[in-house]
């Protein structure tokens, strides 16, 4: 079939960004001259002269600035040393190249098969620069080999690449193959290994001993399958089975020892997470679903409800940064989709962990990506998957630390609205029967995404498989969306969920619990490319999929719709009550397994956890300069600004957004949180905040966690929430805590999980926000020969409420002179693991510590009283960097100046400490005077430290009794903190 290549490029006089010299600079350390950069479109197909011509200069150019040509042009007539094709490579979802087919079949009016467009990329170097340098820019710089091939050319070497090679695809004969699983425990644990199925040895043996039953083996005969387990059968327990997918370690027995006291604890989910929401359950009707679904439900009002979900994507985001952190925004926006009936995504969360962006070359560990690169790529996937998909992204953080070097850590979450009635229906529920047709809906089935459960549950090693890279369509799914939606609300469908880890195995699994069973013909699902095995198909993680359960009845209707909207859906299989799921290709049957062993089957860990103390050492710093100590603080990348490249996300659109991430007079400064307006003619709102401190658990993971509920639920009441309808969210981040060979401290880790878990019991309780839904990531660790790199144990909490009136939403900033400064909540000396002492490389010192929750949470109720009122004129939690940044930010943020005095805070602290320590459960706020004496009425005089008032000046003031301890320009602080975290 003929080839047409169409290549655009800006016109000189509309010259392309230099942002990528930067970069090339930055990463690869080569200085090139100048780059010019050509957009290629590769076609296959017969097209007419006249359509290449509507095609080039209609779809892919903006001829007031681009320019275009057909074939291979500009190679020949630009000036360059040097010139780089990049592509992805064949498999690997190319959704420039789908979306172009999909404008050409819109065009043209016919059908065009998406695989008949390939998008390239290529850069032409201008520069003294070596053929070696040019590599290392390609693979440091411009392409990931895993996912992407690249071609190096000049003038005298250039040579075409041939983009649709005519290559067989290889034919399904072996439809399955038998596992002899009667062999030695060293050749079970090889089959594991070798087929990334991360089974444990009690695992395969009880595997094994399932195939051993005679009524297993009795059935099997009958159907002519082998008494072995086929490939896919195996791969189906391994999906189900893995930690990624049943939670092992929290569902785990665990012997908890804390000095002389030893307890038995039978699931940390259930002792902590759930008991905790069972109990705040009794007193709060809003409380929907819990546990049970894809993400918690909530009641908004008297016609909607609320859901919330947030996932981790750490692994895939090891390998392709990009790739992996757009599945992680896109799979959670599913998982909201797939909640009840469906719901639709109104808001997403982005929190990021990794190493600092400045780690020298040497130090970042061979087969591993600089931190830099992985932010970078880490952003770019983030914002493409959530603007792409017309959903805001309204709140995050980035944290950076060196034990985030081996494997980031992505945070990605997503809020969603449905109604509490569809249909006659609860919405919030599902109802799946036997007899319902199972339909897969959106994406096509191809090699990405397999083993990326059981890949997720593992180490990160160099030889970790690249086939569990995926790369999302967001555009695709969005389509999908609106057509599932729509669905909804015409009754077509009885329930449904998203594909995500596992695959179709884990969806139609867990939607077979209703039932009791499912058959699946794997020879009926919609491929990207011919050639995929039985197994593949199932497990394939390939994105935009949803499960649906059809009514026959209603088959044809919800059939013709989605053919109307663009979406691909397939009939694939049956849902059943037979007890099994059983998995068909071409009228051959592959799998056949008990589905109470499936999802009951696997074993309950036995676990030890050994706690020991940490003693803390009072120590101060002996520094005197503070306005220095202010400076570089601000400066640090956990606290300066990362306006940058939030800026890049689209938290406009949907209309929603009230509070945004940031504001101020000149709005470039740090939002305590997001304030969304659900609907347009209400006032109520949702609050939405996190809070992440990891390097805290360096001392103690209670107060690690403690801190961080603490800090989403004060920044939540500060936005207006009412204390009375908050909910919470878990995402626990753990280095492996199960003691091994590779793990010797495992007993050590697994206290550390027990401690947060104790810690987000308690203090959900005492605050009123029981969780509704949560994760746990558990491996993140990466290991190569004797060097082991594992993740701080980490928990973000995040925090969503309802604002019963927007309008009242308090912002962060310092308004305007005289107006009076507070801090509300007592002051510790608390620098244990702060950023100042971090900074200053001080590893002693107490902790801060959430202490008295129960009577902090009443205070948070009268800040919540002195919103009602419009008491408030700014309110700013107090955290990273303590008092100095607090006011720092509300000061410069606002235009308007500040003078304090220390001597109101406890005055057996020192200026250093109460300066920077971080004690949790502090707002600072600012008064007018005219209602100076009802705040204080309300608070009460026992909470608040009255601290001084705001200035004309553009100056920062801060004195200890008649000392003036920091006297700084307002405009050289923000400066600081705008322009530390710029690359």
């Amino acid at each position: 079939m003929k080839s047409t290549r169409i290549e655009v490029k800006n016109r000189p006089e509309f010259p392309e960004d230099s942002s990528i010299l930067k970069t090339i600079k930055e990463d690869a350390h080569i200085i090139i001259d100048a780059v010019e950069t050509v957009k290629a479109y590769n076609l296959q197909g017969d097209f007419k002269e006249n359509e290449i011509n509507l095609i080039r200069n209609d779809l892919l150019s903006d001829l007031v600035y681009q320019e275009n040509k057909n074939g291979w042009s500009y190679y020949q007539e630009l000036d360059y040393n040097f010139g780089v094709e990049v592509a992805y490579k064949n498999g690997v979802t190319d959704n420039v190249g789908r979306t172009t087919a999909q404008g050409i079949s819109y065009i043209l009016n016919k059908e065009i098969n998406f695989n008949s467009v390939r998008a390239s990329t290529m850069y032409f170097f201008k520069g003294k620069v070596t053929e070696a340098e040019i590599k290392k820019i390609a693979e440091k710089v411009l392409c990931n080999t895993l996912i992407e091939d690249y071609y190096i050319f000049n003038k005298d070497s250039f040579k075409p690449v041939e983009y649709f090679k005519t290559a067989q695809a290889p034919e399904i004969t072996e439809y399955y193959k038998g596992i002899d699983l009667n062999v030695t425990d060293e050749q079970l644990m090889k089959i594991s290994e070798d087929g990334v199925l991360s089974f444990s040895l009690e695992e395969m043996k009880i595997i094994r001993e399932y195939y051993l039953s005679p009524i297993v083996s009795e059935a099997r005969k009958n159907l002519g399958l082998p008494a072995s387990p086929t490939d896919i059968e195996l791969e189906l327990f391994a999906q189900t089975w893995s930690e990624h997918c049943k939670h092992k370690i929290f569902a785990a027995d665990i012997e908890y020892k804390n000095g002389s006291e030893t307890k038995q604890i039978h699931s940390l989910f259930k002792t902590y997470i759930k008991d905790s929401a069972d109990k705040l359950r009794k007193n709060r009707k809003d409380l929907l679903s819990l546990f049970k679904d894809n993400a918690g439900v909530v009641q908004f009002n008297d016609e909607y409800a609320y859901c919330v979900k947030a996932e981790t994507h750490n692994s895939p985001s090891a390998l392709d940064p990009y790739g992996g952190a757009m599945t992680g925004i896109v799979g959670v926006n599913r998982d909201i989709l797939g909640t009840g009936m469906g719901a639709y995504p109104i808001y997403n969360t982005d929190v990021f962990c990794f190493g600092s962006p400045f780690t020298e070359d040497e130090n970042v560990p061979e087969g591993l990506m600089h931190p830099r690169r992985i932010f970078r790529g880490v952003h770019r996937g983030v914002k493409d998957g959530g603007n792409e998909s017309g959903i805001p992204t309204v709140n995050g953080s980035i944290t950076f630390d060196e034990s985030f070097l081996g494997k980031p850590l992505v945070f990605c979450g997503t809020g969603g609205i449905l109604p509490l009635k569809s249909n006659g229906r609860d919405a919030y529920e599902k109802y799946v029967n036997p007899g319902d047709l199972i339909v897969m809906c959106g994406g096509l089935i191809g090699k990405d995404g397999i083993h990326g459960a059981t890949f997720s549950s593992a180490h990160l090693t160099e030889a970790s498989p690249t086939s569990a890279v995926q790369i999302g369509d967001p555009i695709t799914q969005k389509k999908m969306i609106d057509f599932t939606l729509e669905a909804r609300d015409l009754g077509l469908y009885s329930g449904l969920t998203d594909n995500g880890a596992g695959g179709l195995g884990s969806s139609v699994g867990e939607m077979a619990q209703f039932t009791d069973g499912a058959t699946l013909y794997l020879d009926k699902c919609p491929l990207k490319y011919p050639g995929l095995k039985p197994w593949e198909i199932l497990i394939s993680e390939a994105q935009e999929r949803m499960t649906i359960a059809v009514p026959k009845e209603s088959i044809d209707q919800f059939l013709a719709l989605a053919k109307r909207r663009s979406v691909d859906c397939a009939v694939i299989g049956e849902f059943t009550d037979n007890g099994t799921i059983q998995c068909y290709y071409k009228d051959a049957i592959v799998c056949y397994l008990d589905l109470d062993m499936l999802h009951e089957g696997n074993p309950k860990l036995q676990l030890k956890a050994e706690w020991k103390e940490t003693v803390e050492v009072k120590v101060s710093s002996k520094e005197t300069d503070f306005n220095l100590m202010l400076k570089k603080l601000l400066g640090r990348p956990n606290v300066a600004s990362k306006e940058s490249w939030v800026r890049i996300y689209d938290h406009e659109v949907q209309a929603r957004t009230v509070n945004k991430p940031f504001t101020g007079k000149d709005n470039d400064g740090p939002s305590d949180g997001a304030v969304l307006k659900i609907f347009p003619h209400s006032n109520e709102g949702l609050a939405v905040t996190h809070g992440i401190v990891p390097r805290y658990s360096k001392f103690d993971t209670f107060q690690m966690a403690a801190n961080a509920i603490d800090e989403a639920v004060r920044q939540a009441i500060i936005l207006g929430a009412d204390p009375d309808a908050l909910v919470g969210l878990d995402n626990f981040c753990w280095p492996d805590p199960v003691e091994s060979a590779n793990t010797p401290d495992g007993k050590y880790k697994m206290a550390q999980l027990v401690r947060a878990c104790e810690a987000v019991h308690d203090i959900t309780i005492a605050y009123n926000c029981p969780c509704i839904s949560g994760k746990d990531s558990m491996k993140n660790d990466y290991r190569k020969g004797s060097k082991k790199i594992s993740v701080l144990p980490t928990l973000l909490f995040t925090a969503t409420g309802i604002v019963r009136d927007i309008t009242k939403t308090v912002s962060f900033y310092f308004k305007k002179p005289e107006q009076l400064i507070y801090v509300i909540g007592d002051t510790r000396a608390e620098l244990g693991a702060s950023e100042y002492f971090e900074m200053l490389n001080i590893k002693e010192g107490a902790v801060p510590k959430v202490l008295n929750p129960e009577e902090t949470f009443l205070v948070y109720k009268k800040i919540a009283k002195l919103i009602e009122k419009r008491l408030l004129v700014s309110a700013h939690d107090l955290s990273d960097g303590g008092l100095s940044v607090a006011l720092s930010e509300a000061a410069f943020s606002g235009n308007t100046g500040a003078e304090i005095s220390l001597d109101a805070i406890s005055s057996h602290l020192s200026v250093e400490e109460k300066l920077f320590s971080e004690t949790p459960s502090r707002i600072l706020v600012t008064v007018d005077k005219a209602k100076n004496e009802e705040f204080l009425q309300v608070i009460g005089e026992k909470n608040v430290f009255f601290l001084g008032k705001t200035t004309a000046h553009d100056m920062l003031v801060v004195k200890s009794g008649s000392k003036t301890v920091i006297n700084e320009k307002l405009s050289e602080l923000k400066s600081i903190w705008k322009n530390s975290l710029t690359f």
